[in-house]
């Protein structure tokens, strides 16, 4: 299994460099699923409108509810990611990574892209996943200790999936035999 998760302090640093991965790998031709989180700053509002591009090539999804300029409290659109969910599980047939822009709230609660990073782990797809500080301590709990920290570089990161990527391949030329495993062209 190949869990990678990444964390980085900052306001929207976390998905400027998942965005950056994303860009790499789809240049290298690699066959994606999941979601990347576009910040879109607002001169009227303290926060920023969230989207989702979804991948590989869906729509970019809003999922920020506008409270107003002085609202409190939680902004996502809950509907929004469900349907984005539904999208993502979609999508991992034909993949060979999933990329999870956020371990947010949702996903620390069982919900959002919990479901779909177990079900790309359960297929062998090596996953990389944008983690928060904050929901660090869910992210670790729900990975049971199978997910590997990754330096902060869109270099490594890349790096990383590819090597995940190489390794996936070479499983897949595996098959079992009863004097056990042989290599297979």
């Amino acid at each position: 299994m190949r869990l990678g998760f990444v964390t980085l302090k900052g306001r929207g640093r976390i998905d400027l460099l998942l965005a950056d991965v994303v860009e790499r790998l789809e240049a290298r031709g690699l066959a994606l699923a999941g979601t990347v989180q576009t910040n879109i700053e607002r001169d009227d509002r303290p926060l920023c409108d969230m989207d989702l591009r979804l991948l590989p090539d869906g729509p970019t999804v809003r999922i920020s509810i506008d409270r107003g300029a002085e609202a409190r409290g939680c902004r996502l659109d809950a509907g929004a990611l469900e349907q984005s969910v539904l999208w993502v599980d979609e999508t991992l047939e034909k993949a060979e990574l999933l990329v999870i822009n956020k371990f947010g709230k949702q996903e620390a609660e069982g919900k959002g892209l919990a479901g779909s990073i177990a079900d790309a782990l359960e297929r062998g797809l090596p996953v990389l996943v944008g983690v928060n500080g904050l929901n660090l301590p869910a992210f670790l709990e729900f990975s049971d200790g199978m997910a590997q920290e990754l330096t902060p570089d869109a270099d490594h990161i890349v790096d990383w999936c590819l090597s995940a990527l190489a390794r996936n391949n070479s499983r897949k030329n595996l098959t079992r035999h009863p004097d056990g495993l042989t290599l297979i062209g």
